[in-house]
């Protein structure tokens, strides 16, 4: 069982998942500073949403953070370089809120273009002011998509549905994709210079922060419009705010703001800006989603296995092709540990089949998490697992090649100990088998405890090999011969019940015709 704390308001529906799991729930909502170094000490997993901010005294507090899960989407108040250095896994949730993110930017866009926060405030107050709040239609105009991800593109899809003509600026997106959307992308500029609205939808990173600034803004249309539900900063709110006041672009609708919360600005001064309190997330729906997902990826964390949305391991994506073989490459890992009876300076691992036609990276850090897992004493997690492989001095490349002679798909892997081993999913229900020691073809199901066994090939070995073990009380569950293709001497991978002890081993070393006797335990 696990401490889970939650310093934000969370779903219940996510919160419950956690508890049925068997996990602690702490929630302390409104933290300060301060209050929150003292509640995270002894905490396994943080979760929040995005006024906690989780920095690197948060994070040097927590030692014992395994997770930091963020329910929703942007991570400016998480460190997290700080989190990988510690090895602390941060997963957010990537899909809870798109859809509301993107219908609040067709919500201001609309406000915006037809002034209706503002011909509402003024109705109330007594005024009918048909001919002050006149707007224009969406129909016909040009809206620059600055960021065609997930949102960008969900927003694209609705404003095309208005007869809108569709630019974008995103050089993650190739052209052909893009025109497939119904979007042409040019440059920044460009785009800032033909649109009628400006719709921003990126992340806030070094790079785009102040993207939107004042030399853009001068080469604007007057009748320019922005929307930003992304995050503050990346619009350069003093320029915005100098482009509205003199005229030089019409207006704003801003859900997102510098520093959050904001109550006080001079953007609020300005009759053609309309704000909300980031409200791109506050929805029902998007928020049981959040909850919902970031309760299952704190779950996955804390047990160690794969979590699809961990913003900080090298290689998050696990196709579904690629995913089933992880148990796999980590079980290699663990054997490759016992083969090498510790951890060797150089591993060169290969991938064949149709798995060389994706992104096989999580199938690295799974082989690496493995070995390092059964010669660690702390937890070795997908974050960590490269920091301590190159603690250790251990240098590690992969191939892939989508020829594999014998099976469908294949790992290898090749030690500088001098030790090689491989394996494979089998048949309809893909059932692990290691199908290569030492260049000796075998058969075998992963076991806890193996007995790898060089021997003469000649008649007796196996019988000799067993009533060893009998004498020793040790049963054999499976068993795989191998002969080297190079013909050198035969192989005999043994799984028992237990672990063999070093009366048994050495009784084997003794027999005639056995030349080497290793005892594997894959730490499993």
């Amino acid at each position: 069982m696990a401490r889970i704390l939650v310093t934000e308001s969370i779903a219940d529906r996510g919160l419950d998942q956690l508890r049925a799991a068997g996990h602690e729930v702490d929630v302390q909502e409104g933290l300060s500073p301060v209050k929150l170094l003292e509640a995270i000490k002894g905490a396994h997993a943080l979760i929040i949403r995005s006024a906690t901010k989780v920095t690197a005294e948060v994070l040097e507090a927590g030692s014992a953070l395994i997770v930091v899960g963020r329910a929703g989407i942007g991570l400016d108040n998480v460190d997290v370089p700080a989190a990988t250095r510690q090895g602390v896994m941060v997963v957010n949730a990537p899909q809870s809120n798109i859809i509301s993110a993107a219908e609040q930017a067709m919500a201001l866009l609309l406000a915006s273009a037809r002034n209706v926060p503002q011909a509402s405030a003024a109705l109330k107050n007594g005024k009918w002011e048909r001919s002050k709040w006149e707007g224009v239609e969406l129909h016909g105009k040009t809206i620059g998509i600055v960021g065609l991800g997930r949102v960008g593109a969900l927003v694209a899809q609705r404003c095309l549905a208005f007869g809108m003509r569709l630019i974008a600026f995103d050089p993650f997106v190739s052209a052909d994709r893009a025109r497939a959307m119904g979007v042409e992308i040019l440059p920044l500029d460009e785009v800032v210079r033909q649109s009628d609205f400006l719709s921003i939808h990126l992340p806030k990173t070094k790079e785009t922060t102040g993207l939107i600034g004042a030399d853009l803004l001068r080469t604007a249309k007057p009748d320019l419009r922005i929307i930003n539900t992304a995050r503050g900063g990346i619009v350069d709110e003093d320029a915005l705010y100098q482009a509205i006041k003199d005229g030089r672009i019409a207006g704003a609708g801003l859900d997102v703001f510098n520093e959050e919360p904001c109550t006080d600005s001079a953007l609020f001064t300005l009759p053609s800006v309309i704000v909300t309190p980031h409200l791109g997330a506050s929805t029902r729906e998007a928020q049981d989603k959040a909850g919902d997902t970031i309760a299952e990826m704190v779950q996955l964390a804390l047990a160690g296995e794969f979590v699809p949305f961990a913003v900080n391991v090298g290689a998050a994506e696990a196709s579904e092709t690629v995913r089933p073989f992880l148990p796999l490459a980590e079980r290699l890992g663990r054997l490759v540990h016992g083969l090498c009876h510790g951890v060797p300076a150089k591993l060169d691992i290969a991938y064949q089949g149709e798995i060389a036609d994706y992104d096989v990276r999580i199938l690295t850090l799974s082989v690496e998490r493995g070995l390092l897992g059964a010669a660690e004493t702390e937890s070795v997690t997908f974050v960590n697992a490269p920091q301590l492989a190159e603690k250790r001095g251990m240098t590690v490349t992969d191939t892939k090649t989508a020829h594999s002679p014998d099976y469908r798909n294949m790992i290898t892997i090749r030690t500088s100990c001098g030790h090689a081993i491989a394996g494979t999913l089998a048949g309809l229900r893909m059932e692990p088998r290691i199908v290569m020691v030492d260049d000796h073809d075998v058969e075998v199901p992963p076991s806890k405890h193996l007995l790898v066994v060089r021997n003469d090939d000649r008649p007796g070995m196996i019988g000799a090999l067993g009533t060893t073990l009998a004498a020793h009380n040790v049963n054999i569950s499976n068993m795989a011969l191998g002969r080297s293709r190079a013909g050198r001497a035969a192989l005999m991978v043994v799984a028992t019940d237990g672990p063999v002890p070093a009366a048994a081993l050495e009784a084997l070393r003794a027999v005639p015709g056995i030349s080497a006797v290793d005892a594997v335990d894959d730490g499993g």
